[in-house]
């Protein structure tokens, strides 16, 4: 298990929507967009599942996620990787859930992610061609 650090916190929180990648018992991979992506504590992260199917069902299969969490204004980001509880009970579900409830969204699942590696990180510059030049 891996402490975030005050840095990684404030990009997870401040920024929110995140990129999380999961694979199937096979390693067919998935990624998928999450508008909730918070710190539940120092070694753990928590999402919604809303309407991602395909991540509930990989997590189930195998446990291993990847997140990103990315800032395209700062370039400024993080990397989660893991291991995922997929719940759809209980008082973490009902906390995750209840902002959602209020607005008439229906949360299926509650992801809790165990942190085994988390990183900052700044992109360098990006360049975009035309592609006929690539």
């Amino acid at each position: 298990m891996v402490k975030l650090t005050k840095e990684a916190k404030r990009i997870i929180n401040d920024f929110g929507p995140s990129f999380i990648a999961t694979a199937s018992k096979s390693g067919a991979p998935i990624v998928s967009t999450h508008g909730f992506f918070r710190v539940l504590d120092d070694t753990h992260v928590v999402f919604a599942e809303v309407a991602s199917p395909h991540t509930a069902a990989n997590l189930k299969e195998n446990p291993k996620v990847s997140a990103i969490i990315y800032e395209r204004s700062t370039r400024r980001g993080c990397r989660i990787t893991g291991e995922a509880e997929i719940m759809a009970s209980g008082k973490l579900f009902d906390d995750v859930s209840a902002p959602y409830a209020e607005r008439g969204i229906n949360i299926r699942h509650v992801v809790k992610v165990v942190i085994e590696e988390a990183v900052t990180f700044q992109s360098g510059r990006f360049y975009f061609y035309e592609p006929d030049e690539v």
